[in-house]
């Protein structure tokens, strides 16, 4: 077995949802001369929605809400809420870009760490592999290739199976996440990894870690990538 690992914030613009209230408002005031304002307004709120990406299922209105560059193809809306509330406090609300995804840019662990370069701020991966199963990391910081183990105490594993399960640090050791360019694994201890991905981004790995003392997060230890996706968080 090899080590490594890692697991997004885009423009984002004022929201102000547009309601059917307010377009008959807007009907009668059409009628006077304050319909160009009215209009105006409207036009500038429309175009608002558009530039910004909530996920199904999260409502416009709640702006502490984490905002996404695109949607995901992995999370729905409320696992994307649900996830969200296990970030650190900066971070609840954040905006996320997607930085690389296995349907976007191809599989390569390369190309995943060309993505990373130049960012400084907090990472999330997750996975889908072929049995449909849902999981991944957070990570303090981008995933880059490293000597040792590298990130803090606020990295976790998590899995929807079907219901969102979180593994913390447990400070048994500070094996939080570690990268190659054959591979990367997120915790480990006794020569196992929480989480382990190849070079490919293909076959992947998961086993009870010191780490976080996780649950195996794919349905088998061994698993196969179907989709994946890494987003900077800022």
């Amino acid at each position: 077995m090899i080590p490594l690992c890692w697991y997004a914030t885009v423009n984002h613009l004022n929201e102000a949802p547009v309601s059917e209230e307010s377009s008959d408002e807007d009907d009668k005031e059409c009628e006077t001369c304050r319909s160009t304002g009215a209009n105006e307004s409207s036009s500038n709120s429309d175009l608002s929605a558009e530039n910004t990406c909530r996920p199904p299922g999260i409502n416009n209105e709640d702006s502490c809400e984490p905002i996404l560059s695109e949607e995901s193809k992995v999370l729905l809306g409320e696992q994307i809420k649900q996830i969200s509330m296990h970030f650190p406090p900066r971070l609840t609300a954040c905006t996320w870009t997607l930085e690389y995804s296995t349907m976007k840019h191809g599989t390569s662990l390369r190309t995943l760490y060309r993505s990373m370069q130049g960012l400084d701020c907090s990472t999330f991966i997750v996975i889908k592999d072929t049995d449909g199963q849902v999981f991944g990391a957070f990570c303090s910081s981008p995933l880059r290739v490293s000597d040792c183990f590298y990130g803090t105490g606020e990295t976790f594993l998590f899995s929807f199976s079907p219901e969102l399960q979180v593994f913390k640090w447990t400070s048994e050791n500070s094996f939080f996440v570690k990268g190659n360019l054959d591979s990367f694994a997120f915790g480990g201890g006794r020569g196992i990894f929480g989480l382990w991905l190849d070079g490919d981004l293909y076959h992947g790995r998961s086993h009870t870690c010191d780490t976080f003392n996780n649950d195996i997060l794919s349905k088998t230890e061994d698993f196969f990538v179907h989709v994946m996706e890494a987003w900077a968080l800022k």
